[in-house]
């Protein structure tokens, strides 16, 4: 009996590892990339990404497509997105071979103070109802990128939501779990369950759902342009109802609402600049991460390594204290970006990380001032124009609160202010709160390699670093590169501003071998499990050029979510 035991269960391991090899590439669970010359979309649902390549086919723009397939998001997966949450994104103008990036987030009330806060005796911000709620910034981001880049009427380009929302959608697997998993806590919020449930309960995978409210917003914004969201109906009836369900804000918050155009930065990693925006997002921490891990030969070491997973998470708890020491609305306190993101300063900090060594804490860096869960999707055109965008509620749906007939959901990004007084993040009335979604891009020598994004709050930053050392230091390819297991840590001080004190817990996704746990219990880590959707979900376009000067892309969209990539 133990040795047939024994050949069953080396059969069995066999057929395990053969299950998962590939005749190219790496050997972990992946696919191929799709390719195209002429047009890629890469959207976390794959009736999103179809919407893209319909407006491309149309004679759209990259941008076009992106807000075709956001506002098909905001319906088909309002389990992270929606009208109701902020946008950021990074486009790559093949016109005049420049990057843009667009801050498209919005501020807290005017009304809501730090006193109300203090007279409720909260310590931190609420996650759901109407304390968190802050201005949509969604519909304005979907204009101004429209205003620039954009080539079809925004009829044209709001015309698949539109049909969508009307004559209904099935329900794709992933979203009806995590739709399920937020009716108990949302539908207690007025207009909740007449949303976004059928019959009072969350959509099963394959069922249809319709939202004709979404559609008649949509409807407005098609005849009345972002003043119809800003400054008409929808702004009252939002008003009207925050006021009756004890929220703040009002239609003047809307109306004194703007986006900003702002420029990305850059570090070079490998001979590659990875780009992201400044805050009050966290995507430089992204780029200190990768100052600090560049002078370390991961090539050598191997993925999976110890090595390679240690000097990740220390280079991590690093950054993370001087995120939530020094990210914010940039409005209100003087930040220190080009001293953040410096080589200089990350040499200094490099020092601190013992080899060999879990930290069990850090303090944040001092550089010296000078003056002077989210979707994400990836869309290029015949052109050579390229967006990346990433688009929000925060938590999810957000925070429940639902107005009257209009078919979303307020965001509850307000929860990340800090209710700490004289820190950078602290609360204050039209604000912008500290941001966790990113969009990424990456340059060679000036010319566009790739538009990619991690979603997943906190961790997105350290997604990004991913992606760059799977590509860079790995030599994996798109798709390999988003499907390879995942590396996330917990612990670091929040911006909200709790310290870290024991070191945190280091979470390895399925796929890393068991000697590399072991190892780094024995160097002082804690290593545990973790929730579902703690490592993101991620899609990237490639792209390159043939030896003839033709352009060719390489679509990628990882199996974590229901999403697709697709080209022509």
């Amino acid at each position: 009996m133990k040795s047939f035991c024994t050949v069953l269960l080396l059969v069995v391991s066999t057929i395990s590892m053969f299950a998962q090899h590939r005749i190219t590439g790496n050997r972990f669970v992946t696919r191929s990339e799709v390719i195209a010359q002429h047009g890629m979309a890469c959207t976390s649902q794959p009736l999103a990404t179809q919407a893209a390549l319909d407006i491309l086919k149309q004679g759209g723009t990259a941008i076009d497509a992106a807000i075709a397939a956001n506002a098909v998001l905001g319906l088909v997966e309002p389990v992270s997105n929606g009208m109701g949450g902020d946008l950021f994104a990074i486009v790559w103008d093949a016109k005049t071979k420049k990057l843009h990036g667009l801050n498209a987030s919005g501020r807290s009330p005017y009304a809501l103070t730090m006193e109300e806060f203090k007279k409720r005796g909260l310590k931190h911000i609420p996650a759901l109802g109407p304390l968190p709620v802050s201005v949509p910034g969604c519909v304005d981001g979907w204009f101004e990128l429209h205003k620039k880049f954009g080539k079809l009427p925004m009829k044209s380009v709001l015309a698949p939501a539109i049909k969508y929302a009307r004559e209904g959608f099935p329900v794709s697997e992933v979203i009806a779990y995590y739709w399920g998993r937020s009716v108990p806590a949302l539908e207690k919020f007025p207009n909740f369950k007449e949303t976004f449930t059928i019959n009072g309960k969350a959509p099963r995978k394959g069922e249809i759902f319709k939202n004709p409210n979404l559609a008649n917003t949509f409807e407005k914004l098609v005849a009345g342009g972002r003043d119809a969201f800003y400054k008409g109906d929808i702004a009252q009836t939002i008003e009207k109802y925050m006021k009756a369900n004890g929220g703040f804000l009002t239609a003047k918050d809307f109306a004194d609402h703007t986006s900003t155009w702002i420029e990305p930065v850059s570090t070079n990693y490998r001979g590659y600049d990875l780009w992201e925006l400044p805050p009050n997002g966290q995507g430089i921490a992204a780029l200190q991460m990768l100052n600090v891990l560049e002078k370390y030969d991961f090539k050598q070491w191997g993925f999976g390594s110890k090595e390679h997973v240690h000097h990740f998470v220390e280079a991590k708890k690093l950054v993370f204290e001087d995120r939530a020491k020094f990210y914010a609305d940039p409005d209100f306190v003087k930040i220190p970006v080009k001293e953040l993101i410096s080589k200089d300063y990350a040499d200094k900090r490099r020092t601190l990380i013992n080899p060999n060594r879990a930290a069990q804490r850090y303090d944040a860096g001092n550089p010296a001032l000078k003056d002077g869960d989210t979707i994400y999707m990836t869309v290029a055109d015949d052109d050579g124009t390229m967006i990346s965008l990433i688009q929000s509620n925060y938590r999810g749906m957000g925070s429940g609160m639902t107005p009257d007939g209009l078919g979303f959901i307020l965001q509850d990004r307000g929860e990340l202010f800090d209710l700490e007084e004289g820190r950078p993040n602290s609360y204050a009335p039209h604000k912008r709160p500290f941001h966790t979604i990113i969009p990424a891009f990456i340059t060679k020598d000036g010319e566009p390699f790739m538009s990619f994004g991690v979603m997943g709050g906190e961790f997105q930053p350290l997604g990004h670093v991913q992606i760059v050392m799977n590509l860079l230091d790995f030599g994996m390819n798109a798709q390999e590169a988003g499907d390879a297991p995942r590396i996330a840590h917990e612990g670091s001080t929040e911006p909200t501003g709790e310290p870290m004190t024991d070191g945190g817990r280091v979470f390895l996704e399925d796929g890393f071998p068991f000697e590399t746990a072991r190892d780094l219990i024995k160097m002082g880590h804690k290593v545990g499990s973790t929730t579902d959707g703690a490592f993101g979900g991620y899609q990237g376009i490639i792209v390159q050029k043939t030896t003839d000067g033709k352009r060719v892309y390489f679509g990628a969209s990882e199996s974590r979510k229901d999403g697709q990539s697709a080209g022509y």
